[in-house]
């Protein structure tokens, strides 16, 4: 197995513990032996548990010794909870370590000059772009910037309008856009809405299996805005937490959620647009309906855009078809 392969299976891992390591990072790891064989994965375990490449050296055994280590993340290189990941790879006896990125956190870096230091090859940027934008887009961001990574959720019509005219907008997407949906939220710290969403919609805010009971994992549920929202409204029930938030200001949501990592914008349009103008948005997810409905209910309202000139500039970094509809991701284009 070539280490682009091995890191697509490390991805994989990685993906499938996405929500779940907080506070550390979803990481996916898997050891191949002196023949290049696949003799352990492993991906990072709930905080307190082993890192990736700790589950993936002990499922490979002695078959680990001269082999290689491929790592989604740099192997961190301080004691936390648990022992540094480059001790049990040195231990190991690997001859090689691959990964994707470097791990941005000083306090954990290091770990490819201790491996370097043990005689142990280190190569790094092996399918760099492809983890960076998967599961640890997130954490990557925030350590990078010390606030949580916002994506701002919505669907609409192929003509970007997120009702009809007399305001119904279920369902404008697919059920298989749906259910993507529910995914996102199973592995997300906080969905926000404003109250006004909370009196026209009144909804739960839950995370749902496709048998449309709740998942094992629930965000937190955020409700913003300066209006008193009913006692009886749905999003205030037992199925998760909720926090309510007296504010009209993007900024003070941000600061309320600072010690999370990944929260969900799902608001109408006039949230939407507060978040943008603060310039507090990280990615667009767009779902694409392909029907055309017109009328004055746009999925976003005012962005502070005056003119052309003045446009804000997003790039496209995914495109997925979900049954008849598109989900369109997309970042700022000076992240680019």
């Amino acid at each position: 197995m070539n280490y682009d392969d091995a890191m697509r299976s490390a991805i994989a891992q990685a993906d499938g513990v996405k929500g779940t390591t907080y506070p550390n990072p979803p990481v996916g790891a898997v050891i191949l032996d002196r023949d290049g064989h696949i003799a352990g994965v492993g991906a990072t375990q709930p905080a307190g548990g082993p890192h990736a490449e700790v589950v993936a050296l002990r499922r490979a055994g002695e078959r680990a010794l001269g082999g290689t280590a491929v790592v989604t993340l740099e192997p961190c290189n301080h004691h936390g909870r648990t022992p540094p990941c480059v001790d049990a790879l040195v231990a190991a006896g690997v001859a090689t370590v691959v990964y994707a990125v470097a791990d941005p956190n000083p306090i954990a870096a290091g770990g490819a000059k201790r491996l370097t230091n043990a005689g142990i090859s280190v190569e790094v940027g092996v399918l760099a772009e492809d983890v960076a934008g998967g599961a640890l887009r997130e954490w990557l961001h925030r350590q990078r910037t010390g606030r949580p990574h916002v994506t701002w959720k919505f669907a609409s019509s192929v003509d970007g309008r997120s009702a009809a005219a007399d305001g119904s907008s279920q369902w404008i997407t697919s059920e298989a856009a749906r259910a993507d949906v529910h995914r996102l939220r199973a592995v997300a710290d906080a969905i926000v809405v404003g109250t006004g969403t909370v009196f026209a919609d009144d909804p739960t805010l839950t995370a749902r299996l496709p048998d449309g009971s709740l998942a094992d994992r629930q965000p937190l549920r955020v409700v913003v805005g300066e209006r008193d929202i009913s006692q009886d409204a749905r999003v205030l029930n037992d199925d998760s937490r909720t926090m309510v938030i007296r504010t009209r200001d993007p900024h003070e949501v941000i600061r309320a959620l600072s010690d999370r990592t990944a929260v969900l914008l799902e608001g109408g349009p006039t949230l939407a647009g507060a978040f943008l103008r603060a310039g507090v948005v990280d990615r667009i997810l767009a779902y694409v309906a392909p029907i055309l409905l017109g009328g004055p209910i746009a999925a976003v309202d005012d962005v502070g855009v005056a003119s052309i000139v003045a446009a804000q500039r997003w790039r496209y970094d995914g495109i997925l078809r979900l049954g008849p509809d598109l989900r369109m991701s997309l970042v700022p284009a000076s992240s680019a």
